[in-house]
This record gives C-alpha cells, sequence and structure tokens, in this order.
C-alpha cells in the first residue's frame, strides 16, 4: 500500500506521515523535497505554482511511486495534490490510497504563521485554498485532532 497524504501546505501533512510511516515501520517520502529549486525558490518569494511548475514535480512523485511499488515496498508520502488531475496522475493503480487531511483556513494559516524554516509562506495559502479541488472519494481526516488521533483514524480505516 502506498499512503498519500494530501492538503494544503499547514494541513499536518509531514508531521502526520511520518508518525504513521514510523508506527507502521514504512519509509516516509516527503514530497516537497522532490520540488527542483526553482519552484522552492518560486514559493520562496510568495509566487503561487503553476500546472507547467508542477508537472516535473508530479512525474518525479509519480515514478517514486512506481518504484516502491515495483520493490513491493509501502509508503507513505505527503503531497499535497491539491488537484483531480495531480492526483490522477499519482494514482497509478488501486495500491495508491489518499488521505485528505482537511481543516479551516484560520487554523492552517495560524500553524503557517508558527512555522519555521520552511519555504512555504502564510502569504500563499489563499492561493492553495484556490486551486484546492476537494476530493471526495477518499478517506477525509479533520486536522483539529491531535497527530496520534489521525493516526490511529488512519491505521483503523484501512485496516493496517
Amino acid at each position: 500500500m502506498i499512503i498519500i497524504l494530501m492538503g494544503v501546505s499547514g494541513s499536518g501533512k509531514t508531521t502526520i506521515g511520518r508518525l504513521l510511516a514510523q508506527d507502521l515501520g514504512w519509509d516516509f517520502y516527503d514530497g516537497d523535497d522532490y520540488h527542483p529549486p526553482t519552484n522552492i525558490a518560486k514559493m520562496a518569494r510568495g509566487k503561487a505554482l503553476t500546472d507547467e511548475d508542477r508537472r516535473s514535480w508530479l512525474q518525479s512523485l509519480q515514478d517514486l511511486i512506481l518504484d516502491r511499488i515495483k520493490q513491493g515496498k509501502q509508503a507513505v508520502i505527503a503531497c499535497s495534490a491539491l488537484k483531480e488531475s495531480y492526483r490522477s496522475k499519482l494514482y497509478v493503480n488501486h495500491i495508491v490510497q489518499f488521505v485528505y487531511l482537511m481543516g479551516s483556513f484560520d487554523l492552517i494559516k495560524e500553524r503557517l504563521i508558527r512555522r519555521q524554516r520552511h519555504f512555504m509562506t502564510s502569504d500563499l495559502l489563499a492561493s492553495q485554498f484556490a486551486a484546492l479541488e476537494e476530493p471526495l472519494d477518499v478517506l477525509a481526516i479533520d486536522i483539529s485532532a491531535k497527530p496520534e488521533e489521525i493516526v490511529s483514524a488512519i491505521r483503523t480505516a484501512f485496516n493496517i
């Protein structure tokens, strides 16, 4: 199984992903690590990425997913996957499952303001919410719960 934790920046994808992967003994991959330097520089300047900017990033993540599946390895991946077309690119087969970490704009903005040492600024949050196409057919979890409770809910939902 490949679990992709999706949602806007600040929704807790990396925090939950690390905890979940550690709990399961699986590998964890942060989608931010697969952005080319030009994307990171653009976001650090407060500029939203375009679909074209994301093309190579999504291809890198798809390659990672295919590699993990080929090797028979399970993984947790943190990736915004804001649009249906992005999720379609990453959904290479039924082994891939998405978890939508959802929360209010105000809660997430507060988290981003407190966050240190990250290229994504709170100024870009509105553009992320504008780009977000909320998925209807995936596990959706409210991020107001404690991280351990979120991990438990994911494990229960997927029976893992």
